[in-house]
């Protein structure tokens, strides 16, 4: 399972992980209340949905996890999941972090494997959030303040639901990393660049991580207002 702060870069990692091992990973799309992003199509990237029908599916308990996200609504159908385990794959799920609390709870270890996912630097996050182009400054603000508060919360949650963070750099190393760590287990055996791999570090070092991540992330933010203020 794949959890990552919005702009980190879960989904498409997900989507490799299904292009290039199909006979291993099958993929459980998500559903939304969303609108559609250009390019993307329902039933593919997500099952978008009204949020009546969101929420009337939610109470009919067809919902392995559900939450709120940035004023949308996001969740993994049961459906979904038990379809790809019946084909004898790994499902991969891309969850928000409230989700993978969910998940883990209907999936303990060692049923599951969940990932944190950050991007390189807080910069290059709020830079893939600005390059989507589908969001005002003010929003983009509200998404770095989300992303935040996601960090952190994975940062206290280390160890208890996340077992791994992976930094999403190169989308080639990534992919790699999420491989090694399916076929070797929890215990990240089978493969893996060894000290530089990010999803082979040890608790307190993933631990620390996070926290430079959220201290460089709130600088980042406190410029960005700055800078939006000024141009006002």
């Amino acid at each position: 399972m794949l959890a990552a702060p919005s702009g980190g870069g879960k989904t498409t990692i997900a989507r490799e992980l299904r292009t290039r091992a199909p006979e291993t990973f099958g993929y459980s799309v998500s559903a939304t209340t969303r609108k559609a992003r250009p390019g993307e199509r329902d039933g593919e990237a997500y099952h978008f949905l009204t949020r009546p029908e969101f929420e009337r599916r939610r109470e009919a308990g067809e919902f392995l996890e559900a939450t709120e996200y940035a004023g949308e609504l996001y969740g993994t159908l049961r459906s979904e999941v038990e379809q790809v385990l019946r084909s004898g794959k790994h499902v991969v799920l891309d969850v928000e972090v409230t989700g993978a609390r969910q998940v883990r709870k209907a999936y303990p270890r060692p049923a599951s494997v969940v990932l944190f996912v950050i991007p390189p630097s807080p910069r290059v996050l709020i830079e893939r959030l600005r390059k989507r182009r589908t969001e005002s400054e003010a929003e983009l603000s509200r998404r770095i303040g989300i992303a935040t508060h996601e960090v952190e919360t994975a940062r206290r949650e280390i160890g208890d639901v996340y077992d791994r963070v992976l930094v999403n750099d190169d989308l080639e190393t990534a992919v790699r990393e999420v491989i090694a760590v399916v076929q070797g287990g929890r215990d990240g055996g089978g493969g893996g660049d060894g000290g530089r791999d990010a999803a082979q570090r040890a608790p307190a070092d993933m631990t620390s991580l996070l926290s430079d991540f959220v201290r460089q992330l709130r600088s980042e933010a406190a410029q960005l207002k700055q800078s939006t203020g000024r141009s006002r």
